[in-house]
């Protein structure tokens, strides 16, 4: 028996449903620029030949992610779908597949199609996850980094001035301008 009211029960089908609806709107509608479709058709051009390549990047960039968005939905349009079937079974509906706790009602109508309590939710662990690469990087030398990390930012003190006094001043071409003319001066006639 489940732990739900009939009205609350009334309530997520509702919800279900109608975010059902919504997704298949969204796949009746047919996207333009899908797998299918080559990239002359979607974006209208004769030829690609003439674009610049970062618009073709571009292009490729938006139906990949147009992809990604359309593969995440298809998901959630199956996890609706199975939590239908689990409704329809009656005691399946509302409890974690993993550990068959109750899941509460805030959390079904907050996310109707979950088959998961919060504990055992799948994504959960995510937010964990590190790259494999970072097992083999070795960490850098004790100290590297660290006066750069302390000094960000700090180039207006008061040791600014003697770090760009050594580039030169205004008076400075003068002064190269008098060496370059002795150099100048010592050239043989026709060689300027």
């Amino acid at each position: 028996m489940s732990h739900l009211t009939q009205t609350q029960l009334q309530h997520l089908k509702e919800l279900l449903r109608q975010e059902k609806r919504e997704l298949e709107a969204h796949f009746d509608a047919g996207a333009p620029g899908g797998d299918e479709e080559s990239l002359r058709n979607t974006t209208g051009e004769l030829s690609l030949y003439d674009n610049h390549p970062a618009d073709v990047g571009t292009e490729v960039f938006e139906r990949e992610r147009d992809m990604a968005v359309d593969d995440n939905l298809g998901q959630r349009l199956d996890e609706i779908n199975e939590a239908l079937e689990r409704l329809a079974n009656g005691d399946d509906y509302g409890r974690c597949a993993v550990c068959g706790a109750e899941i509460p009602f805030e959390r079904l109508k907050a996310v109707p199609y979950t088959a998961f309590c919060v504990e055992h939710t799948p994504e959960r662990d995510a937010a964990d996850y590190r790259p494999v690469e970072e097992q083999v990087i070795t960490p850098p030398p004790k100290g590297s980094g660290e006066r750069r990390q302390r000094d960000a930012g700090r180039f207006d003190d008061a040791n600014a001035w003697r770090t760009v006094e050594g580039y030169g001043n205004s008076d400075s071409p003068a002064t190269a301008s008098k060496r370059n003319a002795k150099n100048y001066d010592s050239l043989a006639p026709g060689e300027d």
